[in-house]
């Protein structure tokens, strides 16, 4: 990228000297205003074509993820924004001599000794201009699953050192299929630049918006301070929008269809998590009826060590009440397992494990704690001597420690949870499409949300409930 910025700032200053030295007076923001007066429609019309010039530099934004703020600031001050300054200026004193080669301005404007040079470091530039916007995908995609409102996926941290570095190989299809049918549609360069002329004016407005709210809600900041922030990018920025709303035929209408589309996924599963959390709340177990249900004489203890999966943190959710009534038959020594991962590289040994124990003798709640980097790996021996160690530390008494060495040695299951919502009756023709139709489908074509854990399939045994929702 810094031989890119370098070569085409080089190409600019020559072009420049050569064609037209008095160009860099564009600089001054007075030449817009006299434009304007002197063209008025003409001159508002052309706002959307010269817009894209803008284009492409937010990507900086898109990495902070990858770096901080301060390094975005130095680097768009004072290697970004000179650089577009004379690579444009250059070009527009090129096009002063040679009105003619407008449609294809950059690359007429290159020196011939440089032109294959500069094909193949601007080929190269855009393939690792395009990683920053995948980059902010991913980053995007995991900010989503932290706030329950995408369909689970595999994120996968590539950095052991910056936890924002992530990378999803679904997405990555996603954006694949996405990029490759709009070549295939549009077959041109000019729907394509519409398509992501507007899109960038709407992150730009969206981003003001959300901006003066955070300064407004959070920062509390003055009124006075935030029209003096508000106004002036709103009026740049929607005379900007205003004069793309032309292109949106001719290409723009793509990103507000793609946007719509993700709109729906996520306001889908949205709802549907919504329902099943409200379901669970209202029908989870209390420590109270589980010991009733277990001290039954209809319930058998098998021997052994159940490590009962599920992502409700407070309160027993009521899939064990359906396993235990429908089996008649628990393990002696249950353990309810929530698995965490936390925001933070790795997590040790001994921070891992959080048990509690749970009303009767041989019922135990634990919170298993993960690093990113941390392999979330139960299969082996080393797991299970860990939690006996760990369960065995919350014991009242020698014979409930003897009991759950015992119960480790006659066996060791892993059951997970498979809840499947169904909407009733009672709910309007929307809300049933939505829950029976949408996020069903998204439910059967997402991950699990033990999908991660590496726990031995042999000993594996899941459980399905139906939710009436």
């Amino acid at each position: 990228m810094l031989l890119w910025f370098v070569t085409n700032v080089s190409i600019g200053t020559y072009n420049i000297i050569k064609y037209h030295p008095s160009i860099i007076k564009a600089v001054s923001p007075h030449y817009i205003v006299k434009f304007f007066l002197r063209n008025t429609k003409t001159a508002w019309d052309l706002l959307g074509a010269v817009f894209l010039s803008i284009t492409g530099a937010e990507a900086m934004f898109a990495d902070l993820g990858h770096f901080n703020k301060r390094a975005i600031q130095l680097g768009f001050s004072f290697v970004v924004y000179p650089s577009l300054i004379i690579s444009y200026a250059g070009e527009t004193a090129y096009l002063v001599k040679h009105p003619e080669k407008i449609s294809d301005a950059y690359y007429s404007s290159l020196p011939d000794p440089v032109y294959w040079p500069m094909f193949v470091i601007s080929t190269l530039a855009a393939v690792v201009a395009s990683q920053s916007m995948i980059s902010a995908s991913f980053s995007i995609v995991k900010q989503s699953l932290a706030f329950g409102c995408f369909p689970q996926v595999n994120i996968i941290h590539t950095s052991s050192k910056h936890e924002g570095q992530v990378y999803s190989p679904e997405i990555n299809y996603i954006l694949m299929i996405l990029t490759v049918g709009l070549v295939l549609g549009f077959k041109g360069g000019v729907e394509l630049a519409n398509a992501y002329g507007v899109v960038v004016i709407w992150v730009m407005i969206i981003t003001t918006f959300l901006t003066t709210l955070v300064k407004l809600v959070i920062w509390k900041t003055n009124i006075l301070l935030i029209l003096g922030f508000f106004l002036p990018y709103m009026l740049i920025e929607g005379i900007f929008m205003t004069s793309l709303l032309n292109k949106i035929p001719q290409g723009g209408w793509v990103p507000f269809a793609i946007s719509a589309i993700f709109l729906i996924i996520m306001l889908s599963w949205t709802y549907g998590r919504s329902k099943k959390s409200a379901y669970e709340a209202e029908r989870k177990m209390s420590t109270r009826e589980l010991d009733e249900m277990l001290s039954s004489s209809n319930i058998y203890r098998t021997p052994g060590i159940c490590f009962f999966f599920t992502d409700l943190v407070n309160g027993i959710p009521p899939i064990i009440r359906h396993y235990v009534q429908n089996t008649n038959s628990v393990q002696e020594i249950m353990v309810i397992i929530t698995v965490r991962t936390l925001p933070i590289k790795t997590v040790l040994p001994e921070e891992r494990f959080n048990v509690g124990k749970l009303g009767l003798e041989g019922v135990y709640r634990c919170l298993v704690q993960f690093g990113y980097k941390d392999s979330q790996d139960m299969k082996g021996d080393a797991y299970i001597n860990s939690m006996v160690a760990k369960l065995q530390e919350h014991v009242d008494n020698m014979n409930e420690e003897r009991r759950i060495q015992l119960a480790a040695q006659k066996g060791i299951i892993f059951v997970t949870g498979r809840t499947i919502l169904k909407a009733n009756q009672g709910n309007g023709m929307l809300a049933r499409f939505t829950i029976d139709y949408l996020y069903r489908f998204l439910q059967k074509n997402s991950r699990a949300a033990v999908s991660t854990l590496e726990i031995p399939p042999e000993r594996t045994m899941q459980i399905g409930m139906l939710y009436e929702i």
